[in-house]
């Protein structure tokens, strides 16, 4: 569904321009109701349309209450997760909380992950790019994805 990355601005009242490629899907998808949370382990937000967020919520809520680590990840998407709704010029209006988490200020990028796309801050995302780009191919690969072929 949502693939590509794209440079945004955030405006002073911390709303983004969705991509235009996107828009119509959205307001056709899910009428421009989404839901953004924080990643659990990372410095960026998840943009989920709200279809999406409500199947990912189901599993996150299935997940054992009694251990810690699906109690940790309970806590902060679900905690965090904020309905926002497209407005009538394409763009998403941000909390300041969760710009704060993201670290998001004027220069921002948007990557589609498939059913949901990650918001990160232009100083966040180079260190994370870097990061990735440094990192031996070998390292931590599961069997999962020593099976997929691509």
């Amino acid at each position: 569904m949502f693939r590509g990355g794209n440079s945004i601005n955030l405006d002073a009242k911390g709303r983004l321009a969705v991509p235009t490629r996107y828009r119509e899907f959205l307001l056709q998808h899910c009428n421009g109701e989404m839901v953004v949370t924080i990643d659990a382990d990372e410095k960026c937000l998840l943009i989920y349309p709200r279809p999406e967020w409500e199947d990912a919520q189901r599993q996150l809520e299935s997940l054992s209450s009694f251990e810690e680590a699906s109690r940790r990840v309970q806590r902060l998407l679900i905690g965090y997760a904020t309905d926002i709704e497209m407005d009538g010029s394409g763009r998403l209006q941000l909390t300041p909380i969760l710009r704060e988490h993201a670290n998001l200020e004027k220069k921002i990028f948007m990557f589609g992950q498939g059913k949901k796309f990650e918001l990160w801050s232009e100083e966040n995302w180079n260190v994370k790019l870097a990061e990735l780009k440094s990192k031996n191919s070998s390292d931590e690969i599961s069997d999962e994805l020593k099976r997929l072929s691509i």
